[in-house]
């Protein structure tokens, strides 16, 4: 798990597309004719300085705008000529990568208040504390912290020779606005356990906490640090500046956005000094890679076995998992605060997820629908500290399923193939996100699978925004795959549940669950924590898992696979959390 690369070389030689374009001027041909007459003089000269001018301004027209900042990738991934020679003709430590068809472009810009960075490298800011490869906890900004008696004061202090990109330097007056910023607007990052951030004197900072959460240290990795001289909610995510690795240079939005190394960086000099990442989508980034045009790309895991001659496929494993969601309650017409319909009559029914959790085969999930590039998941933090082996089980029982099935009352009476309860069938509706390709597989087998069982399980993709209008009715699709067991908690503590960030969307809630999960979380010692969030997923008598009360369906880890040149060196890559961490070791990157 830790930094494992599973390398598919695929050649030596590297296929280069050049193409040079040189503009033609012949002047005999331009409809010049220079005669002694005056008139002619005049009228040729006129034409001329016409000519001239339609070529200057073409080369400097919106048309060329696209090439004047490298590469700047036309629609589908195409080049423009020259933009081909510039790319091709670029510094060894330059770089251009194809990096987002999970995660895409941010939105709000490169803000880590409004999610940029959160749990991965935000390269132009710093954070408190990183993790390196094997996750264990290293300095970054911090130097040392404190935590009081009580477990509601942490006192961090930091280094004193920080200065941000515009040469102002960055003091804890600025980690203090930065966490109380990111509290107040309800980011990405769960900070509701903070009461309030204060800066002590320069290089020291104290975090106050409603809640004794020992999990807290998690969030001082996450959230990178901007200056509060600098700082408009409107207007940073555009512009930015940090004190990190890389220096913000310019957003093209829809098509690329430019890094160069910061001179002034306190850590560990990069190797590459600029570095563009484009926002493609998997295939024009994937032909785009194979003509040269890129030295690194993400591609989906359907790419997985392909050859292309001077690159290499490189496959990550992670922590990423997907997993399905139950709706725990029946439909009584309850409603949200929102309006947003709650409860799902076949899902609340324990049968239907048990049958489900035992009854699909998750291997041959993963071998299809991932085309192999994923692991078996049944906890949704297997591979973690965290994680319990024993609600690890033997899966793909079709019998065994079908038995559950017929305990429960359900049964096929009218010869359809699924099974019924009364008059309500076993079927429902499974929501995934329109745009995640992989999402989209496992949502289509698991439909396949479970047709095996008497199931009948219809697949939609749909936008973010209608499925946290109907996630609290129907099942969906998610992908979940943190180091901070958090995650955990506001996913199963029945008391998380809240609308506004979909935490507990099942509605999940079992009072023995409850307390092992508040016993982990407030636990000053990691080894009495972990062994408390493995038995909130399973005792031996009940918990959140299939073991248990079978609230989720788990399926799969993924991998993230890229193709690379295969002269790239990307040094030993940390753990792949939701949505990968390609840039968590950039600083040992560099040209074998």
């Amino acid at each position: 798990m830790h930094g494992n690369i599973k390398h598919f070389t695929t050649g030596k030689n590297r296929l280069r597309n050049i193409v040079k374009v040189i503009p033609d001027f012949d002047k005999n041909r331009g409809g010049v004719l220079i005669k002694k007459n005056q008139q002619y003089l005049l009228i040729g000269s006129i034409i001329i300085i016409i000519a001239a001018f339609v070529v200057i301004n073409s080369m400097s027209s919106p048309a060329a705008d696209s090439e004047s900042v490298e590469p700047n990738f036309r629609a589908a991934g195409q080049m423009g000529s020259q933009g081909s020679e510039g790319l091709n003709s670029r510094a060894s430590d330059e770089l251009v990568v194809a990096v987002g068809t999970h995660g895409g472009e941010p939105e709000a810009g490169f803000d880590p208040i409004t999610g940029w960075g959160n749990s991965r490298e935000p390269l132009v800011q710093s954070t408190l504390f990183k993790r390196d490869s094997k996750a264990n906890l290293i300095n970054d900004l911090a130097t040392d912290y404190t935590v009081s008696n009580d477990r509601l004061k942490w006192t961090v202090k930091i280094r004193s020779d920080v200065k941000f990109h515009d040469g102002m330097p960055l003091t804890a007056k600025d980690v203090a606005f930065t966490f109380n910023t990111a509290a107040n607007a309800g980011g990405s990052i769960d900070l509701s356990v903070l009461e309030k951030a204060t800066a002590v004197d320069d290089y020291t900072v104290e975090f106050n906490l409603n809640d004794p959460q020992s999990t807290f240290i998690n969030k001082l990795v996450a959230l990178g640090i901007v200056p509060e001289h600098a700082y408009n909610s409107e207007t940073y995510g555009s512009n930015p500046a940090g004190s990190g690795p890389y220096k913000f240079v310019q957003w093209d939005k829809g098509q690329q956005v430019i890094f160069e190394a910061n001179p002034d960086y306190y850590g560990q000099e990069p190797y590459f000094k600029k570095l563009t990442i484009l926002f493609m989508d998997s295939d024009a980034a994937f032909a785009a890679a194979k003509s040269g045009q890129i030295d690194l790309a993400e591609v989906p895991s359907t790419f997985a076995d392909q050859k292309v001659d001077g690159m290499k496929i490189v496959s990550l494993e992670s922590i990423d998992a997907r997993g399905i969601s139950f709706p725990m309650n029946p439909n009584t017409g309850e409603k949200t605060e929102n309006g947003y319909v709650i409860g799902n009559d076949v899902t609340s029914d324990p049968a239907i997820r048990k049958a489900l959790n035992i009854g699909i085969d998750r291997q041959a999930l993963v071998d299809g629908a991932l085309n192999g590039q994923g692991e078996e998941e049944f906890t949704g933090v297997d591979k973690l500290p965290w994680g319990n082996k024993e609600a690890i089980f033997e899966d793909g029982d079709i019998e065994g399923a079908k038995k559950i099935l017929a305990e429960g009352g359900w049964t096929d009476t009218d010869g359809d193939g699924i099974v019924e309860k009364s008059d309500l069938k076993a079927e429902f509706t499974l929501l995934y996100p329109a745009n995640a390709q992989e999402r989209q597989a496992l949502a289509v087998s698991m439909s396949e699978e479970a047709k095996k069982l008497g199931i009948n399980i219809k697949v939609e993709g749909k936008s973010w925004d209608e499925i946290y209008t109907l996630c609290y009715s129907t099942p969906n699709v998610w992908g979940y795959g943190s180091l901070d067991p958090t995650d955990i908690y506001l996913r199963y503590y029945s008391k998380s549940y809240d609308p506004s960030t979909r935490n507990n969307v099942i509605m999940y809630n079992n009072p023995a669950v409850d307390n092992y999960l508040r016993t982990a979380i407030t636990s000053p010692d990691q080894e009495a924590a972990n062994k408390n969030w493995q038995l909130a997923a399973w005792d031996g008598t009940t918990g959140f898992s299939a073991e248990g009360d079978a609230s989720w369906m788990w399926m799969a880890t993924i991998n993230y696979v890229y193709i690379m040149d295969e002269d790239l060196d990307i040094g030993t890559p940390k753990i792949q959390p939701h949505g990968a961490d390609i840039f968590g070791s950039i600083l040992e990157w560099k040209r074998a």
